[in-house]
Formats: structure tokens, C-alpha cells, sequence
């Protein structure tokens, strides 16, 4: 929350759209419906093969996440979702909202590929 503009954050599980961790405000003012929104997203880019990295495109790796970001943006904010390569099935993304006329965006999109390295989940 000290990138400039952050607005909140939650870690979501994109299969069921449970909210596993949050700060800050909600997107809409209601942190379930966000999570739901924000998880549908995630589900339909990670499951279209058009946005699946080309087969030649590197070693793969079993904990690899399906798609590494994807960013929406509007007049007066950003989201981005961060997926994140887990142990078990890799359903669980970062969501980060910024308000636009104080993010940056390019500076979020970096703190938040650190803070999902940092995070050990199982």
C-alpha cells in the first residue's frame, strides 16, 4: 500500500473467487462482489488459449501461473491482476487497484511481480 495512488489489494483464489487476504478499500465499496468480478477476469484469460505463452517461449514450469498479468483500465483507475505460481493448482492472483491520476502504473506492475515472489504460499 505505499506504491503512490494504491487504493487496496486482495488476494484472490480465481477458481472459487474467495477472497483469501485484503487491504485497503474495495473496488464498489464491496470487497466479496470485487474479489467475484475480479476472479471471473482471471479465469477467462487463464483459460483462452490465445493468451497462453507460445510452446517454444521458454522452459515451463508445473507452478508456472497461466498468464503473468492482465491490466484494466478506466477513467479514474487501474487494476491489475497478478497471477501467482502456487505448489498446488496456481488459482491465485494479487488484485491492485490505483486510482489514475496518482499511479503509476509501470511502478505497480514491478512492486507487485516482487511482493508475489515474496509471498510462500503452499
Amino acid at each position: 500500500m505505499r506504491l503512490p495512488g494504491a487504493r487496496g489489494a486482495a488476494l484472490v483464489d480465481w477458481t472459487s473467487g474467495l477472497t483469501l487476504g485484503t487491504v485497503g478499500d474495495p473496488p464498489g465499496g464491496d470487497q466479496e462482489a470485487a474479489a467475484v468480478e475480479a476472479a471471473e477476469l482471471a479465469r477467462l484469460a487463464a483459460e483462452q488459449h490465445t493468451f497462453a505463452p507460445d510452446p517454444g517461449g521458454g522452459t515451463p514450469d508445473g507452478d508456472d501461473p497461466p498468464v503473468e498479468d492482465l491490466i484494466i483500465s478506466n477513467r479514474d483507475s487501474y487494476h491489475l491482476l497478478r497471477f501467482m505460481g502456487t505448489s498446488f493448482d496456481s488459482s491465485v492472483c494479487l488484485h491492485l487497484w490505483l486510482a489514475r491520476a496518482d499511479g503509476n502504473l509501470a511502478l505497480a506492475r514491478i512492486r507487485l511481480g516482487e511482493m508475489a515472489g515474496r509471498l510462500v504460499l503452499g
